[in-house]
């Protein structure tokens, strides 16, 4: 009968320490970061410094890494991608590294359900760049993975731990793809903001200023008041050159948005526009 009872006591105490929740070691993280149109998503594990020599201790040089802990990183690009420089096709990859006191390796591979490094297959890599590590002063305890100097189509993807970190370019390739549904739309004979929209990415983007101002008018003729339009018009006139005519339209631009209720800031803008003309 005793030993029954210490079976039963056993047994329950088993079934309740495997209902308990504890923090794990490395915990998992997960970014997305819209670049261009499209979104890079990343999911991996996030090991702690605690205290120990992390590149060229923990993680020994010239080895392939899983960049993080436990199961393999994991990206996925939501559209085709440049990735350090190379040309990636959407979908699911693992990322790994080998990191070097002089050189990294960035590893991108098709297998995605890998434990570690151990059955990492060089046959299955579809990107291969190397890229140099920086120091640096500020310490990263936890390992972190995480996206900075974005402009419309680029930004820059930062893996970091202790004192040193990684930039990996990236860019996206839906440039050339919205440019040319611009153009679609605007064959079928849009409305005002169609036109204006186009002559703003084109302007933002410096991709045919002539046809850029040739949309920008089209947009004036539908909306006179539209002193952003006016902008601009302004701003692409002074991209081709032609500083005078910028400066006037700039001027159209204070004395209409004068009359308005509320000038969201044009006004300064423009006069930031004109001082920077006269100042070339």
């Amino acid at each position: 009968m005793k030993n029954l009872i210490i079976v039963l006591a056993l047994s329950y105490m088993g079934s309740t320490y495997s209902q308990i929740q504890s923090p794990q070691a490395s915990p998992t993280g997960m970014i997305s970061q819209t670049v261009g149109v499209s979104k890079i998503s990343v999911e991996y594990s996030r090991p702690g410094a605690k205290n120990r020599e992390i590149f060229g201790g923990l993680v020994p040089y010239g080895k392939v890494w899983r960049t993080g802990a436990n199961k393999a990183t994991k990206i996925t690009f939501e559209e085709n991608t440049v990735f350090g420089g190379k040309k990636v096709k959407k979908g699911d990859y693992s990322l790994f590294t080998v990191p070097g006191k002089e050189a990294w390796n960035i590893l991108l591979n098709s297998e995605t359900e890998l434990w570690g490094a151990g059955d990492y297959k060089e046959e299955n890599e579809v990107c291969n760049i190397t890229l140099k590590p920086i120091k640096t002063e500020d310490f990263t305890e936890t390992f972190t993975i995480e996206f900075g100097a974005f402009n419309s189509f680029e930004a820059e993807m930062i893996l970091k731990w202790a004192n040193t970190k990684v930039v990996i370019p990236v860019k996206s390739m839906s440039k050339k793809k919205i440019e040319k549904q611009y153009l679609d739309l605007l064959v079928e004979g849009p409305s005002a903001n169609s036109y204006y929209n186009g002559a703003r990415f084109f302007l933002e983007n410096e991709l045919d200023m002539n046809l850029a101002l040739e949309w920008v008018n089209k947009a004036i003729s539908k909306r006179e008041d539209a002193f952003w339009m006016q902008y601009r018009k302004a701003c692409i006139l002074e991209k081709l050159d032609r500083d005078k005519e910028a400066i006037a339209t700039a001027k159209d631009v204070i004395k209409i948005a004068k009359e308005k209720e509320d000038d969201y800031g044009y006004i300064r803008k423009s006069e930031k526009l004109i001082d920077d003309i006269k100042s070339k």
